[in-house]
């Protein structure tokens, strides 16, 4: 069973379905032994065939789907190649990276000034000074302070190692999308439409790139998808920016009761609620998927995490480079490589493709509530998707070279300056998604759907 088969039956997807997809180009072309282009194409394309079907029930055309294996990659990498007035725009804090230890190595991520500071309280020295403190460490010790201190951290595993460990077997009992309807409520069908997801209404309680690719997916559809945040939110601009096509972006501080307030106004408007707090945050605030359930029947929930809503780590902090490295994703493509530190895939393949697997997710919850009624939750998690890839095999693709990419690229003004940036992949029925706006800056739309 292919990768497309994997992801399309995890929902219960008909395998007859998949015949009305196309995928085109040689099916690797990102330099790695996993299986990286595979995975990208193919959530790429479930989703695409999940709007097909979704906006056949609306009055759109047959569901053909055609993907573009080079596209699905470059799509899924879509920050490696994001200009501002033609200039890198730098995305790694100063923390952030590879360190050697006594015993192995451990990778820090310090994008955010809380987690930076956290690296300093966990090692009590000075910035200049962490590496040499790192070096006379052991990994683990380092992981669990840091952790402890309220930062990221993660000590390299083997694949043996990481399979061993308690997250990994309570993720094994796990599907890759959890999808269950929380309430019986009545059918909401959707009217007719010009595109797959207009008039759908999503809130976007994410940051990063998981969670935010999955907002950005759905407006690629047709979505009015608002996203949240707060002024005292860290945020890592350059991922603002290649995140936040096709929605608004407005502020709500949620420690505030009236902004609480103002949520629970678009959560009872919305269709779809995607977030990636950490599992049981926003229930603290008497917002957690049945909380807005709740205020809304009918309401699509999507929860996006990094280790998983079970095992010991389930509310472990944690990004693509970190879990990277936990699973032994990293140590096994090092071996690979003769390399002597941690080699990372050639794309965050893991938060790209959590975040397809979100939209997916989102997609098939409203043609569940059209069809069948019900409040639909799903759960999706980066640690998850690493067990996925790591199921589809290897391959002998480490000298394979970089794509060519300027085809698949565009520019568009913003009010960050002209931005460089990937098209989305896919089309239905010959038309590719699109997003209707540029990136809009934080905090500077109301908190309304358009």
């Amino acid at each position: 069973m292919n990768a497309l088969q994997q992801v399309w039956g995890v929902l219960g997807g008909n395998p007859a379905d998949l015949a009305s997809v196309t995928v085109t180009s040689p099916d690797e072309i990102l330099p790695s032994i996993f299986k990286v282009t595979e995975a990208a194409t193919a959530v790429v394309a479930a989703g695409s065939l999940a709007a097909a079907r979704l906006w056949r029930t609306r009055g759109g055309p047959g569901p053909e789907v055609t993907v573009d294996g080079r596209a699905a990659a470059v799509a899924l990498r879509s920050e490696r190649y994001l200009r501002i007035d033609g200039v890198v725009p730098p995305v790694w804090g100063p923390l952030s990276g590879d360190y050697p230890t006594a015993d192995g190595w451990v990778r820090l991520h310090g994008n955010y000034p809380a987690h930076h500071r956290a690296v300093l309280t966990a090692l009590a020295v000075p910035e200049s000074e962490v590496a040499a403190a790192l070096r006379t460490a052991s990994a683990l010790a380092v992981e669990e302070a840091v952790l402890a201190a309220g930062g990221a951290a993660a000590a390299q595993r083997t694949r043996g190692d990481w399979l061993g460990t308690p997250q990994a077997r309570a993720l094994a009992r796990l599907p890759l999308i959890e999808l269950t309807c929380r309430y019986d409520t009545p059918r909401r069908p959707l009217g007719q439409a010009e595109r797959p997801l207009a008039g759908v209404r999503v809130l976007d309680l994410t940051r990063v790139i998981a969670g935010p690719v999955a907002g950005r997916t759905l407006a690629g559809h047709g979505a009015d998808v608002l996203r949240v945040g707060a002024d005292h939110l860290a945020l890592v601009e350059p991922l603002v920016v290649d995140t936040g096509f096709g929605k608004h972006f407005c502020h709500l501080d949620l420690r505030d009761p009236a902004a609480r307030d103002t949520l629970r106004e678009l959560v009872r408007q919305a269709d779809v609620l995607i977030q990636a707090f950490r599992p049981g945050a926003l229930a603290q605030l008497g917002l957690g998927p049945d909380d807005c359930a709740a205020l809304n029947p009918g309401l699509v929930t999507v929860s996006v995490s990094a280790y998983g809503q079970a095992g010991p780590w389930s509310g472990r902090r944690g990004f693509d480079s970190l879990v990277q490295v936990a699973t032994g994703i990293a140590h096994e493509t090092a071996t690979a490589a003769e390399a002597d530190r941690p080699v990372p895939l050639p794309a965050q393949i893991l938060d790209h493709a959590t975040g397809h697997l979100a939209a997916l997710a989102a997609v098939e919850g409203l043609r569940r509530r059209s069809q069948h009624g019900g409040s639909w939750h799903a759960e999706v998690s980066l640690a998850r998707t690493a067990a996925w890839l790591d199921g589809l095999g290897r391959h002998d693709g480490l000298a394979l070279p970089e794509p060519r990419v300027e085809d698949l690229l565009t520019e568009t003004d913003t009010p960050f300056g002209r931005v460089r940036h990937a098209r989305p992949a896919g089309t239905i029925a010959g038309q590719a998604p699109y997003w209707a706006n540029p990136p809009h800056r934080p905090g500077a739309d109301p908190a309304a759907f358009r």
